[in-house]
């Protein structure tokens, strides 16, 4: 090949002048256009729970209506199948809501922190790197499943232990949903720790410390913030469980504390009147929306909490 003539040269430069200045116009509008896009995926996720919150608004005044809000709030039976003597107090479906959030966390909590511990403080790279995989692969079993497992499996072995258990129970449900929260106590524990600088361990260790003091004493009031916000993320998660309380929970709304007694939860109620014959513009139609609001308010202040605690944690340590 022989050698490009001048007026080539210089005809390739022009075209490189000119590739160049197009790239340039082309990276100039991307970034004029890159905030209003990004702007407007923002601005539509806030209107859709906008949307969601107004609609749950408008469907719960409209059950406060027909159903005064005191006895909603008050009375301790919940019977809106009964047309001539229906009660509508929230009561049952709540204290069965917090009575299996309160067995998941007592399984989840204590196992999950100790998970948490040993992968931070105690595990080498290659364990991590094997139970924190199947740590998320347990998260991300079907709730469904998990629901079956506690009918089919976990009832039955328990019956076992305690005979008076009936079928459905509200500690089958509990544990299992402890179970299912674990991997999310147990990763995000590991985070929060792990986050913790070495040399607080090792100035720990040149004093004494053994290593497990260190990871109690030390690394978990380091990590507290994260830590705690892991235990509320884990309370809103078992409030907010539909599958496997609705099968394995039994659909009956009693004002008890007997985890061997059929419960409803707020979830399993809203599953079994969608799933049902209640007719549009029925007062049972509007209760779902008046618990569905219950249960707004419950994760609402579970995720205010959460950022609260968090904050003052952060701000001491």
């Amino acid at each position: 090949m022989g050698v490009p003539t001048k007026k080539e040269q210089q005809f390739s430069v022009r075209e490189m002048i000119v590739e160049n200045q197009a790239r340039q116009h082309w990276t100039k509008r991307m970034e004029k256009l890159a905030p209003k896009f990004l702007f407007t995926l923002a601005a539509l996720s806030v209107l859709v729970m906008l949307g969601i919150l107004f609609t749950l608004l408008f469907e719960t005044i409209e059950f406060f209506r027909r159903v005064s809000i005191v006895e909603f709030v008050t009375s301790k039976e919940w019977l809106p199948w009964n047309e001539e003597h229906g009660s509508f107090g929230v009561a049952p479906l709540v204290t069965g809501t917090l009575l299996t959030t309160g067995i998941a966390m007592l399984l989840a909590v204590p196992i999950g922190l100790a998970s948490a511990i040993y992968l931070s403080e105690y595990a080498s790279e290659r364990t991590r790197r094997i139970i924190k995989p199947a740590l998320e692969v347990l998260a991300g079993i079907p709730t469904i499943v998990y629901g079956f497992f506690a009918l089919t499996i976990v009832t039955p072995l328990l019956q076992k232990v305690i005979p008076d258990l009936e079928i459905f129970n509200a500690l089958s449900p509990g544990l299992v949903m402890g179970i299912m929260i674990i991997p999310m106590i147990a990763s995000l524990s590991e985070d929060a720790m792990s986050a913790v600088p070495n040399s607080i361990r090792e100035g720990a260790l040149a004093l004494g410390a053994t290593k497990f003091e260190v990871a109690l004493k030390v690394v978990l009031p380091a990590a507290a913030s994260g830590v705690i916000a892991s235990f509320i993320l884990g309370i809103s998660r078992a409030v907010g469980e539909t599958m496997i309380v609705a099968v394995a929970g039994g659909s009956s709304p009693e004002f008890t504390f007997d985890v061997t007694q059929s419960i409803q939860t707020l979830t399993a109620y809203i599953v079994q009147v969608t799933t049902g014959d209640a007719g549009y513009g029925t007062t049972i139609y509007y209760s779902i929306y008046a618990v569905g609001m219950t249960l707004f308010i419950f994760t609402l202040l579970m995720n205010i909490l959460a950022q609260y605690i968090s904050r003052r944690l952060r701000e001491e340590y």
